[in-house]
């Protein structure tokens, strides 16, 4: 009896992930990946300390993904964080949870993860052929652009796992988006996610520019959060950054300059520190008190500068330093943005993650219409979406077997 063949194109961690399922279960599976080697973004990813996942009260881990929670839901509850330790401990990656309760493996790396994931993999029989840069689809045949030309490819099922947009210099652009969309499959635009943020500093800023704004806390749309930033010379980037950039995104879409709230000294009210800043001398210079009295920085006393003229009187400075106004007027582009929002309607899927105007093809991981701040929430939903769709695709290759007739 022959095997059930099943195609995957991309190479990243729901693709890889996809492969994994689908190869436990027997199929003959074959990845296929546009780059010269696998999972780029994933080894990138890994260059900082590679996040898994987090330990966070699972409810309150589903609600990261926002509106695209319910439909994710199924897949996160299938594979979720402890699934996630479980598979990496199982390659030899054992994990750890973080003083934030973020999960690494105690590599801290992703290529030595990465390495023991294939060698399983090829020890299961999965192909991974490399330059194959997928074009759509012929008929029921998947297209692919080669460096000796086209090729035409036939499978029993289709798992797209092609990624988002952002940093396309580590394969994914995007360009998935133009076949689909011909295919009359609903793609919302692809636009940046956990990404940095463009305000018009002036030119003392400069210096400052890859300078940390540590421990703040940033305000916007009645999401406040706390963490750490970082200057650049167009704007901020930085961890509390990303967790707003989807509100911030969108007030700058409807085209106004927003302004976004940062308090310099989270860890005192405003009352505690006017307190503090009455006690200075008065014959301080304002440089002195922002130093000796409020404790700040020369980077933090410079964005100080940047919310406009800096009142004296202690009430109205630490009203200022809790809430400094700093204009938006954009966010940074795709090709630096750690993730992308946008990608496949869940409208256009059912709960399999199947393509309702193509049955057998199922779509995971970037490449669907969600968006997470970082923290372990991305690659989580990767893995958890690959594995889902996978699963999907034995289903109905389970049913399609079971309706033929027995010869």
């Amino acid at each position: 009896m022959s095997r059930n063949n099943v195609a995957i194109v991309g190479a990243g961690p729901a693709g890889l992930m996809a492969a994994e399922v689908l190869s436990a279960a027997g199929c003959a599976v074959t990845v296929y990946e546009r780059m010269p080697t696998p999972a780029r973004r994933f080894l990138m990813a890994g260059v900082g300390g590679l996040n898994l996942t987090h330990s966070e009260a699972f409810d309150a881990f589903a609600t990261r993904y926002r509106e695209a929670a319910p439909m994710l839901r199924p897949a996160l509850d299938a594979f979720g964080p402890r699934d996630m330790r479980a598979w990496a401990d199982g390659l030899g990656a054992d994990t750890f949870v973080g003083s934030s309760g973020r999960v690494f493996p105690r590599a801290m790396k992703a290529s030595p993860l990465l390495r023991a994931w294939l060698v399983r993999l090829e020890g299961r029989g999965v192909r991974l052929l490399t330059r194959h840069d997928w074009r759509g689809w012929d008929g029921d045949a998947l297209i692919f652009d080669m460096p000796d030309g086209p090729r035409r490819v036939r499978s029993d099922a289709t798992v797209l796992a092609l990624g988002g947009a952002s940093w396309p210099r580590l394969g994914s652009d995007g360009s998935w988006t133009g076949p689909l969309s011909e295919a009359g499959i609903a793609v919302a635009p692809l636009v940046p996610s956990n990404c940095g943020i463009l305000i018009p500093w002036s030119a003392p800023m400069a210096r400052f520019a890859g300078t940390p704004l540590k421990t703040v806390a940033l305000s916007f749309g009645g999401e406040t959060v706390r963490g750490e930033a970082v200057v650049t010379r167009a704007g901020l980037e930085g961890g509390a950054v990303y967790a707003l950039s989807p509100l911030l995104r969108g007030a700058v879409a409807a085209g106004t300059t927003v302004p976004l709230a940062v308090d310099l000294k989270p860890g005192l009210t405003a009352e505690a520190l006017a307190a503090r800043l009455a006690k200075a001398r008065k014959g301080d210079s304002l440089s002195n008190v922002l130093r000796k009295a409020a404790r700040l920085d020369p980077v933090a006393v410079a964005i100080l500068r940047e919310g406009g003229e800096v009142p004296r009187d202690p009430a109205a400075l630490a009203a200022r330093i809790k809430a400094v106004p700093l204009p938006v007027t954009g966010i940074a582009g795709l090709a630096r943005a750690i993730s992308t929002a946008g990608g496949v309607r869940f409208g256009a899927l059912d709960t399999s993650l199947m393509l309702r105007a193509r049955p057998g093809v199922f779509v995971a991981g970037e490449m669907l219409d969600w968006e997470a701040p970082t923290g372990g929430y991305l690659l989580q939903a990767s893995f958890a979406t690959g594995a889902w769709a996978a699963r999907g695709a034995l289903d109905r290759l389970s049913t399609r077997s079971a309706s033929r007739p027995t010869p």
